[in-house]
């Protein structure tokens, strides 16, 4: 994790000895580089979620080739799932059965901001339809699983009808608003869902909720 941006990068290997792929590389590689020798890996891609450059940061100091799609190398099977919202570009990654790799759509106990159907149209029906034992890797700071989410993220609650929408008045930049959800985030600030009062809803940064 890079302590500036608490931005992850990840190395996966399918056995040592084997092959293995990186996830992001807005992070230090050193780690990452020393766990492929430890294990006599072989890299052979980087699997981009995304494009900002706080996810990206390293990528040409591994000179390997950028994937955004779906791949299969050596015994690692990886599906790519378009999941916009956060930004355009934003990819999900799948590798086998046990593990997801999330970027900036979904962490724990919050979601990334964005377009903001979007974004439930991903939380809801591409993650929250996966199995619930699968480990979940986000762009930033702490992994958790698909049924922890389920169960605690307060979007996710509220969008599956288990907690109520939240009637709290709050001001987003001068803009009078409902604080509909508030969460924790990885940044320490907080993520709201809030609803102006025209009708449109938006997932801002707690900094800017003036409760």
């Amino acid at each position: 994790m890079d302590s500036r941006w608490l931005s992850n990068a990840y190395v996966v290997g399918d056995e040592p000895g084997g092959t293995a792929v990186f996830v992001d590389s807005g992070a230090p590689l050193e780690p990452l580089l020393a766990f492929v020798e430890e294990h006599r890996l072989t890299p052979t891609h980087v699997l981009r979620t995304h494009g900002h450059p706080d996810h990206v940061e390293h990528e040409a100091e591994l000179g390997l080739p950028v994937v955004t799609g779906s791949l299969q190398t050596g015994g690692l099977d990886v599906q790519a799932t378009p999941t916009p919202g956060h930004s355009q570009d934003m990819v999900c990654f799948t590798i086998g059965d046990e593990l997801v790799f999330s970027g900036d759509t979904l962490f724990k106990d919050a979601v990334g901001g964005g377009d903001f159907a979007a974004i439930r149209t991903a939380v809801m029906d591409v993650y929250m339809a996966m199995p619930h034992e699968r480990r979940l890797l986000p762009g930033h700071t702490d992994e958790t699983t698909i049924g922890r989410e389920w169960e605690h993220n307060p979007f996710v609650r509220v969008w599956r009808g288990a907690d109520p929408e939240g009637t709290e008045r709050v001001t987003v930049a001068g803009r009078p608003a409902t604080l509909v959800v508030w969460s924790p985030d990885y940044d320490g600030n907080g993520k709201a869902w809030v609803r102006f009062d025209d009708g449109a809803d938006a997932i801002v940064g707690g900094s800017k909720v003036q409760r």
